[in-house]
């Protein structure tokens, strides 16, 4: 467990939903595999002859296809979305004496479509059922060539506190199916590494989730790189795209 500035910490343990499978239930419905049909006509024939073989492949889409992700952690959509938000996880707390941790309440924003304000997409706790149940918290519709960005911030003892994004520095950063976490995200068997973000990872640290989903990494606690704390598990979104 990390231990922040001005006593939150970062939660090393979540509970995850009991009745379904989180990563099950955000990702996209695309197949991450080739799959298509074959036909033969006629279907039979007689010995020396070729029926005619008509086949039609369907390769998977990728996030990549629709947006570009740049380094800080915002997208640009390529073309016309609808992005459905997930929280996978908000991991900000504060420790009691007796062992056990508080939950602090942790906003997530968005500025999309050249908006010049923030927009609230999740206000709450790691325990509020919309994250463990791994539900929809906000449905957009983003235009073709505007760029969407993250950002987030956590509110203790009466004050919010910084609120880090994707135009002002190194403190959210977007990833895409088979992308390598930042290096400061603990690795895969560490105990430090939240629970909540284990099934969307592999064994070497790299993302594993929908072809179509963004997933979107946030720090809210450090700026100091070097503090074991700095490890983008403070705020962790979902984004899946579609065109329909």
């Amino acid at each position: 467990m990390k231990t922040p500035p001005f006593t939150a910490v970062a939660a090393s343990a979540m509970a995850i939903a009991a009745l379904a499978s989180p990563q099950a239930l955000a990702q996209s419905t695309n197949p991450s595999i080739p799959f298509g049909t074959l036909s033969a006509s006629p279907t039979i024939v007689q010995t020396g002859t070729k029926p005619n073989l008509t086949w039609n492949i369907t390769y998977p889409s990728s996030a990549k296809d629709y947006v570009t992700v740049t380094p800080t952690g915002g997208i640009t959509a390529n073309r016309n979305l609808i992005c459905d938000i997930r929280i996978l996880g908000a991991g900000v707390t504060t420790p009691n004496s007796n062992g056990t941790i508080n939950y602090i309440e942790t906003a997530g924003k968005i500025r999309y479509n050249s908006s010049s304000s923030w927009t609230t997409i999740f206000d709450g706790r790691q325990t509020d059922a919309i994250v463990q149940k791994q539900g929809i918290v906000k449905t957009l519709n983003v235009t073709a060539g505007m760029a969407m960005d993250f950002g987030g911030q956590y509110f203790y003892n009466g004050s919010w506190f910084t609120f880090f994004n994707s135009t002002n520095g190194t403190n959210v950063r977007s990833l895409v199916n088979g992308d390598a976490c930042p290096s400061y995200v603990p690795a895969y068997n560490a105990p430090s590494l939240a629970t909540f973000l284990k099934p969307y990872l592999d064994s070497s640290n790299k993302v594993r989730i929908g072809p179509m989903d963004v997933v979107i990494f946030m720090e809210l606690t450090h700026t100091d790189k070097t503090n074991p704390g700095y490890d983008f598990q403070d705020l962790v979104l979902l984004i899946t795209l579609r065109t329909s």
